[in-house]
């Protein structure tokens, strides 16, 4: 571990950096991300929802929640070969990670478990990445993962540890902890980041980052979202957040996460060009790629190529993704 990298930040100490006029916060954040990343490379990253829907949990934001009528059809977990060929037509688009979504509560062993540990399997033999978000699981669970070959394990921790409450009461903030706790000690890395927009305090955003940073190891892969409304859920008629917002959330991660990777996902497609390569500039080193995330849109495959190319971004291949021959 880098002893350098800090674990003990403090809320005054957090939100003086988030509050810093624009300009500096972000001059600060490249010369964070230059010190510890490739440059003008971003990792592109794929997501699919395997099964959808008809979830017991009731996050406030979330359109597949059994509790809210949001006009998502139920379906069930998809076929092994249906998930791979996904997964190959965006390896082929150029993601090196493929991410999979499925609306449970928690893993359950039993046939869906075992469909999904083949799915793994089957995404690393394409060369690629793989993460899952499955909901709750076990130490045990989790080690099944890492045999597999599971690169990464996405469990959000959302928000601070006092707004929570405000947005979930099925699940507690610690159990989101233990989770975390579980893939860490499998050897899996972590993905866990939140959602900004959704009735919360600058301090709630700054103590959701605090958490992040202050665990014993920082998550690999920090995923900073902005809500995306939809209509049914608790949250549908609330306004989408301003794209000055996300980079000020993503640069303050950068600053205190500097060897994470800090990923733009959820509310990009409300971001115009400018505002996305600001998220970049600001420490962004990783976006979801492709026209959906799991059932919001998302910017498109040819837009974000033209986007990125003129802007001279280049992909970003991590090393556990690296080439490999057309396996499918």
């Amino acid at each position: 571990m880098n002893s350098s990298l800090r674990h003990d930040w403090t809320l005054a100490e957090v939100r003086a950096i988030h509050d810093t006029p624009i300009l500096e916060l972000v001059y600060r954040a490249q010369g964070v991300h230059r010190a510890h990343h490739p440059e003008s490379k971003v990792q592109l990253c794929s997501l699919l929802s395997i099964k959808t829907g008809a979830c017991p949990e009731d996050c406030s934001y979330c359109p597949q929640s059994a509790h809210y009528d949001a006009g998502v059809e139920t379906e069930k977990l998809m076929g092994v070969e249906d998930v791979l060929r996904s997964a190959k037509t965006a390896r082929d688009a150029g993601a090196s990670r493929f991410c999979m979504g499925a609306a449970w509560r928690e893993v359950r062993d039993g046939d869906d478990f075992d469909n999904v540990l083949q799915m793994v399997s089957g995404v690393r033999d394409l060369g690629m990445e793989a993460c899952v978000t499955l909901g709750m699981l076990t130490d045990d669970q989790a080690v099944r993962l890492k045999r597999a070959g599971l690169t990464a394990y996405n469990h959000n921790l959302d928000t601070s540890r006092e707004f929570y409450g405000d947005i979930i009461s099925t699940r507690t903030y610690q159990e989101r902890l233990d989770t975390l706790a579980h893939v860490r000690d499998a050897g899996i890395t972590v993905c866990s980041g939140g959602i900004i927009g959704m009735g919360e305090s600058i301090d709630d955003r700054c103590g959701m980052l605090i958490e992040l940073a202050n665990l014993p190891k920082h998550p690999e892969s920090v995923p900073v979202n902005a809500l995306v409304p939809v209509k049914g859920t608790p949250l549908g008629d609330l306004e989408t957040v301003k794209g000055v917002e996300l980079v000020r959330m993503i640069a303050t991660a950068r600053i205190m996460m500097p060897e994470s990777v800090v990923r733009l996902s959820a509310g990009r497609s409300a971001l115009n060009e400018e505002a996305q390569l600001l998220c970049f500039m600001a420490g962004a080193n990783s976006v979801f790629y492709g026209d959906k995330l799991l059932t919001t849109g998302n910017p498109d495959v040819d837009g974000d190529q033209t986007m990125m190319r003129e802007a001279g971004i280049e992909p970003l291949i991590p090393e556990t993704a690296s080439a490999e021959t057309d396996a499918a």
